[in-house]
């Protein structure tokens, strides 16, 4: 891990490249040293040959001149041989490690002193013999020719083996690696506390990035230098605050957007490529959840599947790169979809689906038209049977007092039911206005039920219809409007009643909830289609008449019955199977602000 970061890397660099710089500057000072020290023996060997030459040739005689020779031979560790015309050879120091006459006269630079009179310099190895070995050495010979005294001639031989030499190169070379090794002990101290100085401030940036990583956007850097280090730690902090600002801002318009979709009455589900669900809104999920159990599907909880109808407007959308639109009917709903690709620069990355419950639109619209033809189909019947009644008591059609009496009560009747509608349409244009008052005061609900229940117990002997009360035990008082929640029970189980035949029952039942109460109104009855269901707390819906036990009512009670429950706080609701019977049920809170 060393090598791989920064500081192991620059640390490397600084001394492979000192390193290198050490081992060419070694090399060169080698040679160098080398070179100089053979140069200066080849010089110092030559002085003292030609000093030795012009003493032998100087000097009055021989013994005098010899004795002064090897004096100064002695002083300098060198080596004379002085080979004399009449073959006399005088070797000084005179010991075994000697290199042989037959040598200097065989070999072809010493021979050109012998044979051409030059002053020859010249080194190589020049083995000689000792105890039967044979010994190499480098040795430095210079010869020149002299004339001794006496007119005598011959060859002077002056040599040094070149130990000396080395020795003054090994303790060159020795100087030269030693100050090599302390100078690359300081490069590497040095590049150490540099790449450590410069690389301090990158882990704190690399620190810093890991927490920015994290999320913590409020993280600084120290600036501790000017330079270009310095530079980019200031840019390190501003960076960390404007992706702070970014972050904070993206976070807040999609907040804003999760908002806008949880908000929306509308359902919004996005898709993908694959066209699985990536985003769905409440309305959404229940149209999905709905759809699953119309499916009497196992996964109700489960949005990674939809509708076919769905999936091939999508597969439309993919294909075509258009919007689309189409309609989905679930649990008697009617839903708009309104399909748009989204684009991932050229390619289509999926759709957002927009789905419209339309249901209620279309179900005002058509009451928005039916409710003058409904209006004056229930003004109709009772206005014509007052008219013809009337104009028969007017002709004078009926034959006695009786028959005069009984058409006078038909127009009776007949005026008692056309107010009764009046009264329920102004009631219920009031309600649905908000003007309805309550008086609320506290009941208990125990007794009022039975009590509206015993309204109906006559009624119930005459259609052979058992009438059963499941009342719980309540004693704690509730605030109702007694006799606005005695007209719902009263509309409940007239509804009831007239709905069920002979044999059947009708069960008023009240129980405790944590809140408040429930209240259920079962019956046994022909039941409502699955299609009428939505449309039960219509104004002016009604029942198929052939399902219907004696005259039929006004169409407006069930919407009555539903505005007084709202004004009470509560909600109401109904469940029904054909042929079953139905159930409606209202919850009335425990407190009700006047």
């Amino acid at each position: 891990m060393f090598w791989r970061s920064v500081v192991g890397k620059l640390w490397f660099t600084i001394l492979l490249l000192v390193s290198v710089v050490l081992t060419i500057l070694t090399i060169m000072l080698l040679q160098y040293f080398e070179k100089f020290h053979t140069d200066q023996a080849e010089e110092q060997l030559t002085n003292h040959a030609i000093m030795i030459a012009s003493i032998l040739e100087e000097y009055e005689t021989e013994e005098v001149a010899l004795s002064t020779s090897k004096r100064l031979i002695d002083n300098y560790s060198m080596k004379l041989l002085l080979v004399l015309d009449e073959g006399e050879l005088l070797y000084y120091p005179d010991e075994d490690e000697k290199i042989p006459v037959e040598i200097f006269q065989s070999n072809p630079s010493l021979a050109k002193v012998i044979t051409n009179k030059e002053v020859v310099i010249t080194r190589g190895d020049f083995p000689f013999y000792l105890n039967g070995e044979e010994i190499h050495n480098e040795v430095l010979v210079v010869g020149m020719p002299v004339d001794l005294v006496q007119n005598r001639t011959g060859v002077l031989y002056v040599y040094q083996y070149l130990e000396v030499v080395e020795e003054a190169l090994a303790q060159t070379k020795h100087i030269i690696f030693l100050a090599a090794g302390i100078a690359i002990v300081l490069t590497t101290i040095f590049a150490f506390f540099l790449s450590t100085r410069i690389t301090a401030p990158l882990r704190k940036m690399r620190q810093a990035s890991l927490e920015v990583a994290k999320g913590n956007f409020d993280t600084k850097v120290p600036i501790l230098t000017r330079d270009e280090i310095g530079s980019l730690a200031m840019a390190f902090n501003r960076m960390g605050r404007v992706l702070n600002t970014n972050l904070t801002a993206l976070n807040q318009e999609k907040e804003q957007l999760s908002r806008i979709l949880s908000s929306m009455a509308d359902g919004v589900i996005t898709l993908d490529r694959k066209g699985s669900i990536v985003l769905t809104n409440p309305p959404a999920k229940q149209f999905i959840q709905a759809w699953h159990f119309e499916q009497s599907t196992n996964s109700i909880e489960s949005t990674d599947d939809l509708p076919k109808a769905i999936k091939k407007l999508f597969q439309q959308v993919v294909a075509l790169e258009k919007e689309q639109m189409a309609e989905v009917d679930v649990q008697g709903r009617t839903w708009v979809v309104l399909m748009t690709p989204l684009y991932d620069e050229n390619f289509v990355r999926g759709a957002v689906a927009v789905l419209r419950d339309m249901t209620e639109e279309r179900l005002h619209d058509k009451l928005r038209k039916d409710f003058i033809a409904n209006v004056s189909h229930e003004l109709r019947t009772p206005i014509a049977m007052l008219q013809g009644y009337s104009e028969a008591i007017i002709d004078d059609i009926a034959g006695s007092e009786e028959e005069n009496k009984e058409l006078a009560q038909i127009i009776y009747d007949e005026s008692l039911r056309m107010g009764r509608l009046v009264n329920e349409l102004l009631d219920l244009a009031r309600m649905e206005a908000g003007h309805i008052q309550l008086n609320i005061e506290p009941i208990n609900i125990r007794e009022f039920s039975r009590r509206v229940l015993r309204k109906f117990q006559g009624m119930a002997n005459d259609h052979n219809i058992q009438l059963k009360a499941e009342i719980a035990d309540i004693e704690q008082e509730i605030l109702i409007d007694a006799d606005r929640i005695e007209q719902v029970l009263t509309n409940l189980i007239d509804n009831a009643m007239r709905h069920t035949s002979d044999q059947g029952s009708v069960i008023l039942a009240v129980s405790p909830l944590r809140d408040g109460i429930k209240v259920d109104v079962h019956d046994t009855g022909s039941g409502i289609p699955e299609e009428d269901l939505p449309f039960v707390f219509e104004r002016f819906y009604k029942a198929d008449k052939a399902r219907t036990r004696g005259r039929s009512g006004t169409g407006l009670g069930l919407a009555i019955v539903k505005n007084i429950v709202e004004a009470h706080n509560g909600h109401v609701s109904v469940h029904s199977k054909l042929g079953e019977g139905t159930t409606f049920s209202f919850f009335i809170p425990s407190k009700n602000d006047e």
